[in-house]
């Protein structure tokens, strides 16, 4: 009769080692891809208030500004668009083509006391800039109500 010793953790040990092939098998793939130049692009964003107005600034370096769309519907911004990066080298012997791309989408809710027909936006340097501008507020004098 043949005996088998009990190891309590012996299945564990062999369903991470699964995990392990998978992980690896996975990052080959992602890495493959991102060779292909298929990349996923989140753009950095910061925003400011000043007095009169909101500012988000987006970092959309290589962006061009016809690849970029800004819409305002039921008081939320939208601000998506596609980088497309191609570098090309020639050299003697020698010939290779990189390409990036990239599409993205970032959306914001807005205030309630912002001006939506006053919005603007400017790209410079990479960097576009949307200024939301704030609604005069209009000041409401105490007034006493007669009873009739």
């Amino acid at each position: 009769m043949l005996l088998t010793r009990f190891e309590p953790f012996r299945e564990l040990r062999e369903l991470r080692r699964g995990f392990d092939y998978l992980n690896s098998v996975m990052e080959g793939i992602e890495e493959q891809g991102n060779e292909q130049g298929i990349s996923s692009f989140t753009p950095t964003v910061n925003s400011r208030e000043a007095k009169d107005a909101y500012f988000v600034e987006v970092d959309l370096p290589g962006v061009k500004k016809e690849d970029i769309v800004i819409d305002v519907k039921d008081n939320i911004l939208s601000i998506e668009g596609e980088r497309k990066i191609q570098s090309e080298t020639k050299e003697n012997d020698y010939y290779k083509v990189e390409s990036r791309y990239g599409k993205f989408i970032r959306s914001f809710t807005l205030p309630k006391d912002i001006d939506a027909d006053k919005i603007s936006a400017s790209n410079k340097n990479g960097v576009l800039e949307v200024k939301i501008p704030k609604q005069e507020k209009i000041e409401s004098k105490p007034k006493k109500i007669e009873i009739k």
